[in-house]
């Protein structure tokens, strides 16, 4: 058929105090399966348990059954920086990898940062990660987000070497500021798997 999409396997991944049926994932899970794509969201222990080794076996125990195939991830704010740390782990490289509300570090918020500092106790290997991130990428922030500050998500995007495409009141992209679709992020994955 005509533009049938390639096939890839699309994982999103979530972030602290989330899950994988908030915000806008369980639509762009819908959206991309109804195109034939293949769609993982897996659940990670959060606030309780929540720590980058917790989540890095969540995620090998999630996909280490699955055939191989080509693969996108898809990040949510803590979720961004899951997808750099197993992007920076692989051993080849993915077809995209696309970031929202991202940062790297703490964020001076109290209910946030001790649960999320694992995540960020080593450097990041930012040439690793841009060599494996795959042919596609990009990044979204709101300009208004109360968590994440736009700088921060501008300095991941320029770590990542890769574009922010900015919100205008979007926030912090998520169901509280009315995230429960998100077509921008569905159409940028469509157009990858049709390159893939």
């Amino acid at each position: 058929m005509a533009n049938q999409p390639a096939d890839v396997r699309v994982i999103v991944l979530h972030g602290a105090h989330g899950g994988p049926d908030t915000n806008w994932f369980p639509w762009l899970h819908a959206e991309l399966e109804n195109r034939g794509i293949e769609v993982i969201r897996p659940t990670f222990p959060t606030p309780e348990g929540q720590s980058l080794s917790a989540w890095m076996t969540v995620y090998d125990e999630t996909i280490k059954s699955l055939p191989e195939k080509p693969t996108i991830l898809v990040g949510h704010s803590l979720g961004s920086a899951m997808t750099l740390r197993v992007v920076e782990q692989a051993t080849k490289p993915f077809v995209g990898t696309f970031i929202t509300s991202a940062f790297v570090g703490a964020l001076g918020l109290p209910d946030y940062d001790p649960i999320n500092q694992s995540f960020f106790d080593d450097p990041f290997d930012w040439a690793g990660i841009c060599a494996r991130k795959g042919a596609a990428h990009g990044s979204w922030a709101g300009d208004d987000d109360p968590y994440v500050p736009l700088e921060r998500s501008q300095q991941v995007a320029d770590l990542l070497q890769t574009s922010l495409e900015v919100i205008p009141g979007g926030g912090h992209l998520n169901r509280e500021t009315g995230f429960n679709a998100f077509p921008q992020v569905r159409d940028t994955i469509l157009a990858a798997c049709k390159q893939a």
